[in-house]
């Protein structure tokens, strides 16, 4: 099966610098404003056979300003972060700058008692290869900015440590083609929010 799978980050619950570890914040004021001013860009992909979402309070209320209606999909949550949920990075490297740097060297570790950035995206991944979706269908989940990285990173097959790599901005989106083991990373010609 081939499909078009358009990933929509979820608005913004804070500033970038008080950003914490799996963080479950709704939307700020700020962010309420960006949705309200980019919804009608976006709302063309509202057409998408199935519409999902991350359980994230952002991304269901960034999904629902959107009139998107998604579908909250726990695989689509964001990394189980362990011990380190609700801290943000810099009071995390004050307490355990060893776990960190552990944490960021190695994808396969998980020092915060969560979930390791391999499993992730693997978990994301997982869930991509597993849409019950028609020839040259649609579908579009507003999600978390991790849960795109984790899902371009799956899609291009690229070392676990390339996430670091992908940035992913408020109310951008992301599309992938393709179906279950056989992504594609689609550039469209408009450019991005």
């Amino acid at each position: 099966m081939t499909f078009r799978l358009t990933l929509i980050a979820s608005a913004r619950s804070t500033s970038r610098l008080a950003e914490r570890f799996d963080d479950d914040r709704p939307l700020d004021p700020g962010g309420w404003r960006e949705v309200e001013r980019v919804a009608p860009t976006l709302l063309p992909l509202a057409a998408a056979e199935l519409r999902y979402c991350s359980p994230s309070a952002r991304s269901r209320e960034t999904g629902d300003i959107l009139g998107f209606m998604p579908l909250a999909q726990p695989a689509l949550r964001d990394c189980d972060m362990g011990r380190w949920r609700g801290r943000t990075l810099e009071e995390v490297m004050t307490r355990e700058p060893r776990a960190v740097d552990d944490w960021l060297a190695d994808p396969g570790s998980a020092p915060h008692g969560g979930e390791s950035l391999f499993a992730f995206i693997n978990r994301v991944g997982d869930w991509m290869d597993t849409r019950p979706v028609e020839r040259d269908g649609r579908m579009l989940a507003v999600a978390d900015p991790g849960v795109i990285r984790a899902a371009v990173t799956y899609a291009m097959k690229a070392p676990p440590h390339c996430y670091w790599n992908v940035d992913v901005l408020p109310l951008s989106t992301t599309t992938l083609t393709g179906g279950a083991g056989k992504w594609r990373l689609c550039v469209d010609r408009e450019a991005q929010l």
